[in-house]
């Protein structure tokens, strides 16, 4: 039988020096689910998520994509996912079609499909009049959408997303939203972390907040919220809110 689970983490450790990371992480993303990883600044979640695409290697632990190990060889499960980091690595030598041109080769794609995939990915996300500009100098937002495009050329089985809709403006954020529902509705799996807690309630399924590098609860998106009334309250509920006592900041009122 098919593995139900598109991510599979046992175990998961990542430590930098005497700072722990990550610490003993146990995830099961369900294929086919938007699922969400919440946590505040510094909860291990852009760790973890390295650790899944097979770019940083965990001290202890395993995970699997798409029931491939991605460790300690992770070749054959990069090939079943795409990544777009909160500030994509791309290479900014290059143009936005050029740097898909690429992306398709190194995967062994037929250069036509690549064409033809590349055209579709650059009208969608309104990159057509700038597919000729170094990436160098696109903005964060275009960057962001050409980094969307790459991880989307090969259609991988998981996508892997970073805080997704930093740095985009509401068209975009609607059309990234529009196409990954598309890209969720033909099989695949969306994996995203953010700390804007509206967006993980309205788009996810499922989501599991972290915090000094492991799960604190998770769930379904209600099942997470509770009796609270969103899903931020009961975010700030259960990692800890911070207060102003009265009379601090008082010299910031008007004179």
């Amino acid at each position: 039988m098919l593995d139900a689970s598109a991510v599979r983490v046992r175990g998961l450790h990542k430590a930098f020096g005497h700072t722990r990371a990550v610490a003993g992480l146990d995830l099961d993303i369900p294929r086919g689910a938007f699922y969400g990883i919440a946590g505040p600044n510094g909860a291990g979640k852009t760790t973890a998520l390295r650790m899944m695409i097979g770019a940083l290697q965990p001290d202890a632990g395993e995970v699997e994509v798409d029931g491939v190990a991605v460790w300690p060889d992770p070749r054959e499960a990069k090939g079943r996912l795409g990544f777009v980091a909160d500030n994509p690595a791309l290479f900014d030598r290059l143009s936005g079609r050029e740097m898909l041109e690429y992306a398709g080769l190194l995967r062994r794609m037929d250069p036509a499909e690549i064409t033809r995939r590349a055209d579709e990915l650059l009208r969608i996300l309104a990159m057509t009049d700038d597919e000729n500009r170094m990436i160098a100098d696109y903005s964060l937002g275009m960057t962001k959408r050409i980094g969307l495009a790459v991880a989307l050329l090969h259609s991988p089985r998981v996508l892997i997303l970073d805080e997704p809709f930093g740095s985009l403006d509401p068209v975009n954020t609607q059309v990234m939203e529009e196409m990954l529902h598309r890209y969720r509705a033909g099989g695949g799996t969306v994996v995203f972390s953010s700390h804007v807690m509206d967006v993980v309630e309205r788009l996810c399924d499922r989501v599991v907040v972290i915090a000094g590098g492991a799960v604190r609860v998770e769930g379904t998106v209600p099942e997470v919220r509770g009796s609270a009334p969103s899903l931020q309250q009961a975010f700030v509920d259960l990692v800890g809110r911070r207060a102003i006592d009265d009379g601090e900041l008082s010299w910031l009122s008007s004179s």
